[in-house]
C-alpha cells in the first residue's frame, strides 16, 4: 500500500512522492545525560591521565592491560591468527588506497606564489600536520578495512606520527589480530588498545604513556563522536559522523536483486543504519521489498538487518528523474548509488550536489568502495555532506599562507594599510604600516 504524500522544495515545486516502505521518524540528537557523562569522562583523563583511561578501559570493555601500547611482539603473533588470503587481500587494498591518495596529492600539492603588485608577493605551503589518531573502532565487527582507509593517506600525505587507538576484541584485552595486521601494513607507529571517550581524551591532551595528537580521524560510536565534538578546537577532527547511511536513486533499469542486497548491507553495520531506494518505477519498487524479505530469511546477520531496515529503511517513489534528484540533494547521503538509463546519466549526475561518495551505475556496489576500490569509506553522515566531503589525503594536509615585500611593495601598500587602521581606530596598526614606510 502506498502513502501519498505532496511536499514542496525550496524552489517551490511540487513533488508527489509515495512510500512503499516509511521509516519510524529518526531523531539526530545528543541528549543531555549524554553530553555529561562524556564531559565527566574527558575531564577525568584530564586530571588523571592513565589512571583514568585504566579505570573506563575495565569499565567499558573489561581490558585490564596497563601498558596501553601494543608490542612488536603482539603484531608479529597477529599475523600468524590471520589466514595468508586475508592479508593478500589486505595489501591490494592498501595498494590501492596508496595509489588513490597519490594521486589526490598531485592535484594539490602544488606551490602557489604569485605577485599581487610589483613587490608584493603571496603564496601558500602544503604542510602535513605533525600527528594523527586513527580511531578504528570494533564494535560488531573488526573494522580493519577503517584501518586501512585511516591511516594510509595520512602516511602519503607526510604525517610524522600516526599513532592509533582501538578498543580490544571482546572477552579479550587485545585489538583484533585483523585490524592489527591491517595497522601494520598501513604503516602506523604507535598502536594503543584503548577505545571510547578515553582514547578521545588521551589523544586530545595526552597522558603518561599516550602523547596526545593535532588531528583525530575515524567513525565511531555516539559516545566517540560526542568526545570528538567536545574536544574539537584543542584538536582537529575530520568531521561529526552518525550512524550509516546509503541511498540508491534508480530507473526502470535497476536490478531489484542488487537494489535488495545493498540496502541490506547497509542495515547490516548497526541497528540504526538507514537504507533508502527513491525510484520512478513502481514495480522495482514492490520488486525490490520482494527481494529485501528473501535474502533476510537466510541472512546470518539478519538480528541486526531486519531491525535497521524495519526501523529505518524507506522506498519512495517519484514521478520524474528531476524529483529524486531534488529529493537525494533534500537529503545528502553518505553513500550515493545511481542506477539510471545511460542516456540521461551524465545528467543526472550533473545535478547531484550533496553527497559523501557517489557510486554509478548498477555495478557499482557501494561495498566495494568499503572495501576495495577504496576512494575511501570514511565519510560524512545525518547531512553532513552539504557542507563537506569525506576523508581524503587533503584531511591531513594544512594550507598555510605567506607574504614577502620589497620596497616597490611596500610603497604602494603600506600608505593605504595607514589609512585603513586610522579609519578602524585601530592606531597602532596604522603605525607599524607607517614604520615601513618611513624606512
Amino acid at each position: 500500500m502506498f502513502l501519498e504524500k505532496i511536499i514542496t522544495d525550496e524552489r517551490g515545486i511540487k513533488m508527489g512522492k509515495a512510500f512503499v516502505k516509511s521509516a519510524t521518524p529518526r531523531e539526530i540528537k545528543t541528549e543531555e545525560n549524554l553530553r555529561k557523562t562524556v564531559s565527566s569522562i574527558i575531564q577525568d583523563v584530564i586530571q588523571n591521565k592513565d589512571q583514568a583511561v585504566l579505570k573506563y578501559n575495565q569499565k567499558f570493555d573489561n581490558n585490564s592491560r596497563e601498558m596501553f601500547r601494543v608490542t612488536k611482539e603482539e603484531i608479529q603473533n597477529a599475523y600468524k591468527k590471520v589466514s595468508a588470503s586475508l592479508i593478500e587481500d589486505m595489501k591490494v587494498a592498501h595498494q590501492n588506497i596508496e595509489k588513490f591518495a597519490k594521486a589526490q596529492l598531485e592535484t594539490i600539492n602544488q606551490p602557489l606564489e604569485t605577485e599581487v603588485i610589483p613587490g608584493a608577493f603571496l603564496g601558500h605551503k602544503k604542510i602535513p600536520v605533525e600527528s594523527v589518531c586513527c580511531y578504528v573502532p570494533g564494535g560488531y565487527y573488526p573494522l580493519f578495512s577503517t584501518a586501512l582507509m585511516l591511516a594510509t593517506p595520512a602516511k602519503v600525505a607526510g604525517v610524522k606520527r600516526i599513532i592509533a587507538c582501538s578498543p580490544p576484541a571482546n572477552g579479550t584485552t587485545s585489538i583484533h589480530p585483523s585490524t592489527l595486521v591491517a595497522l601494520d601494513l598501513a604503516g602506523v607507529d604507535e598502536i594503543y588498545t584503548v577505545g571510547g571517550v578515553q582514547a578521545v581524551a588521551a589523544a586530545t591532551y595526552g597522558t603518561e604513556q599516550i602523547k596526545n595528537t593535532a588531528l583525530i580521524v575515524g567513525p565511531g560510536n555516539q559516545y566517540v563522536t560526542e568526545a570528538k565534538r567536545q574536544c574539537y578546537g584543542k584538536i582537529g577532527i575530520d568531521f561529526i559522523a552518525g550512524p550509516s547511511e546509503v541511498l540508491i536513486l534508480a530507473d526502470e533499469t535497476a536490478n531489484p536483486k542488487f537494489l535488495a542486497a545493498d540496502l541490506l548491507a547497509q542495515s547490516e553495520h548497526d541497528k540504526n543504519a538507514k537504507g533508502i531506494l527513491i525510484t520512478t518505477h513502481r514495480e522495482t519498487a514492490e520488486n525490490t521489498v520482494q527481494e529485501i524479505k528473501t535474502i533476510l530469511q537466510t541472512l546470518s546477520t539478519k538480528e541486526i538487518a531486519e531491525v535497521s531496515w524495519e526501523k529505518n529503511g524507506e522506498i519512495i517513489v517519484v514521478d520524474t528523474i528531476e524529483e529524486g534528484i531534488i529529493l537525494t540533494n533534500e537529503i545528502a547521503p553518505e553513500h550515493l548509488e545511481i542506477i539510471v538509463k545511460d542516456s540521461i546519466e551524465n545528467h543526472v549526475i550533473e545535478q547531484l550536489t550533496n553527497y559523501g561518495s557517489l557510486f554509478i551505475g548498477g555495478l557499482s556496489a557501494e561495498v566495494f568502495g568499503d572495501y576495495v576500490s577504496v576512494t575511501n569509506h570514511t565519510l560524512p553522515t545525518i547531512g553532513a555532506p552539504r557542507y563537506t566531503g569525506g576523508l581524503w589525503v587533503g584531511t591531513f594536509i594544512k594550507t598555510c599562507t605567506y607574504q614577502k615585500f620589497t620596497p616597490e611593495g611596500i610603497h604602494a601598500l603600506a600608505p593605504i594599510a595607514e589609512r585603513m587602521g586610522y579609519a578602524e581606530g585601530l592606531h597602532a596598526h596604522a603605525l607599524a604600516a607607517r614604520a615601513r614606510f618611513n624606512e
